[in-house]
């Protein structure tokens, strides 16, 4: 249980990591230095690559903190539904939801099909993916300070 805790560390300072320079970094030096319209797609391009690599590292955190919560469970000294275990599911189901959802309602809004506009989706997505770096956040410093989450 030890090496599952040690690796769910370092996934989630990785996870995190990766986010804020997707956030801080990559997107906002694309709208720096390119046209509109090559930024948009050089962003969706990088935000893809982001939304495939949190389902993988948040379905590898599931898998070790799962392993973590039933070792736990078993010896009584936790439930087998930890609060880090919420929190890595709550992350893939922004990522979900916040790529896999609204990203094929965006390109409807861009044609105009649909109620909401582009600016609206755009918004939606947005808040998904601050909500999502909130929740791996919050799951890196959990496991950070405890040695058994």
């Amino acid at each position: 249980m030890r090496d599952a805790t040690r690796w769910g560390r370092l996934l989630a300072a990785l996870w995190l990591g990766a986010l804020l320079a997707v956030a801080l970094i990559a997107t906002p030096s694309a709208f720096a230095l390119l046209p509109r319209a090559d930024a948009g797609r050089v962003a969706a391009r990088i935000l893809a690559q982001e939304a495939y690599l949190s389902l993988v590292l948040g379905a590898l955190l599931l898998l070790l903190l799962r392993t973590s919560a039933r070792v736990a469970s078993k010896s009584g000294q936790g439930s087998g539904l930890s609060a880090s275990l919420l929190l890595a599911l709550g992350t893939l189901f922004c990522t979900v939801a916040g790529y896999f959802g609204v990203l094929p309602a965006m390109s409807d809004a861009r044609a105009g099909i649909g109620r909401l506009t582009f600016g609206q989706l755009h918004a939606i997505s947005s808040v998904f993916f601050a909500i999502k770096v909130v929740l791996v956040a919050a799951l890196a410093w959990r496991l950070s300070r405890s040695p058994s989450s």
